[in-house]
């Protein structure tokens, strides 16, 4: 295995370009798409605007999405879109009550009136003692270089050449009988926040995109695997032609899988599915989830989960990171968060308001859409590397379970327990051999935890990320 100034509305109308080179936009523009000045001006207004209306305390965010893609199936194109558009939300509150309101049409004096509609929707909340900006004195001050923003963004025939190169490279692998895509893309996306307690922050992050299907077989005796590539600036992704070799050269290792009895075995998971387990953890540490006691962890902060040495750690400050901002939706600074450390469940994901509610202070947490109020959630997730090599950690399994592709979501974040379709490859005696397929693999997160080894091949690839790991024991349900 291989292995935008605004008119009447703030809502962009889709644009065809057509380019004089053949791998970037415009440089004017590109300059456009870059300029959150018009964003910052009026998310100053929306405040501004609020207060004048009655609210004792408002924030406004403005929001700037831009995507393009491509989409190809043998050799031709199949779709190609793009889209623009910038949004804003206003938050009110008047005393402890809050009302959230977003629209993409701020032309003439519709300022004014969001902002009267959100403190009348706010005088008729209900009353919520945790509702409220954040500290002031826990607002970024810094803004540091992450290098999140790409300003080479490339054409249509750019993202049309790297979609037929990755097929190409998909196709030409022996034994791959059709192809299920590929498709390359890429987009901006980025946010203004301006608060009533004086905080004024932006940042924008540019993404590209490189993917791949491969099929072998046909009929009911059909495998397909994939491969992608995203990054946030071209010049880190991997090319298209690995791409579609890798989609390819799984699909072929797949090929006329077998059934296995039900068992306890180790598993180990590819880094591709390992990241799973990463979420499952921070998913239950999520201050919301323990506020509302709907977390399996909500009694155990402070508790031995894994063995020690293993860190679980949340990198906003991520140069180049997929998710990385100085800032959270709260204008809270953000900084690095080892929520598992030396094994050690070591702290909740936090907003203010879920802070509040739990008698704590905020993490830095807090995301928002313009049409919600904040909530807590991650953002670079890794569990560190452990010392040995993924061949050393299965060398001494003599039946075991090498997954590669987890099905469905069955994990209840209530009591830990855990159920996943998945399928990969039949280890035995320390040997990856044939392919398995249509299982099932159950246990006890807790338990999991604690028999959790990882390996020595930490990659950063995704948003969330982990090294191929081990787990000891699991049920894995077969024929």
């Amino acid at each position: 295995m291989t292995g935008l100034p605004f008119g009447r509305s703030c809502r962009r109308p889709w644009i065809l370009f057509v380019n004089s080179s053949p791998n970037s936009l415009p440089e004017s523009v590109a300059s456009d798409l870059f300029d959150q000045s018009a964003l910052s001006e009026l998310a100053g207004r929306l405040v501004e605007a609020a207060k004048r209306a009655g609210a004792d305390a408002a924030d406004a965010i403005a929001v700037r999405g831009v995507s393009q893609g491509v989409e190809v199936r043998d050799g031709r194109v199949e779709e190609s879109e793009r889209s623009e558009g910038d949004d804003v939300g206003l938050r009110v509150l008047v005393g402890r009550r809050q009302a959230t309101v977003s629209t993409n049409d701020v032309g003439g004096d519709n300022v004014a009136k969001l902002a009267e509609r959100a403190v009348a929707m706010a005088r008729v909340a209900p009353d919520d003692q945790y509702v409220g900006l954040a500290d002031p004195s826990l607002l970024a001050q810094n803004f540091p270089d992450l290098d999140l923003l790409d300003r080479v963004m490339p054409s249509t025939a750019e993202l049309e050449r790297r979609a037929v190169e990755a097929e190409a490279a998909g196709l030409a692998v022996k034994g791959v009988t059709k192809s299920g895509g590929a498709s390359a893309s890429t987009g901006i996306s980025g946010m203004v926040l301006v608060t009533s307690t004086g905080f004024h922050g932006r940042y924008l992050r540019s993404s590209q995109g490189i993917s791949m299907m491969a099929i072998v077989g046909d009929g009911t005796g059909m495998e397909r695997d994939y491969d992608f590539s995203s990054a946030l600036h071209g010049s880190d992704l991997m090319s298209a032609a690995s791409i579609g070799r890798s989609a390819g050269e799984r699909a072929v290792a797949r090929a006329n899988p077998r059934k296995v009895a039900t068992c306890k075995v180790p598993v180990v998971f590819d880094p591709r599915v390992a990241g799973s387990l990463v979420g499952h953890v921070v998913g239950a540490a999520n201050g919301a989830a323990v506020a509302r006691k709907t977390s399996f962890l909500k009694d155990r902060l402070g508790q031995q989960l894994f063995a020690k040495g293993i860190r679980i750690v949340d990198d906003p400050l991520r140069v180049r990171g997929l998710r990385s901002q100085s800032f959270d939706a709260e204008g809270v600074a953000t900084k690095k968060l080892a929520v598992i450390d030396d094994g050690v469940l070591t702290s909740w994901l936090l907003d203010s308001a879920t802070a509040r509610e739990l008698g704590l202070t905020t993490t830095g947490h807090a995301h928002r859409g313009v049409s919600s109020s904040p909530s807590p959630g991650p953002y670079n997730l890794h569990l560190e590397a452990g010392e040995m090599t993924p061949r050393q950690l299965i060398a001494d399994v003599e039946q075991g379970f090498y997954v590669t592709d987890l099905i469905g979501s069955g994990v209840n974040g209530v009591t830990g327990d855990y159920s996943r379709g998945a399928s990969g490859f039949w280890i035995e005696n320390g040997e990856i051999t044939y392919p398995v397929s249509e299982i099932t693999i159950a246990g006890h997160l807790i338990e999991m935890f604690k028999s959790l080894t990882p390996a020595n091949d930490l990659t950063f690839r995704y948003g969330t990320n982990a090294p191929t790991v081990r787990i000891e024991g699991l049920t894995v349900g077969g024929r």
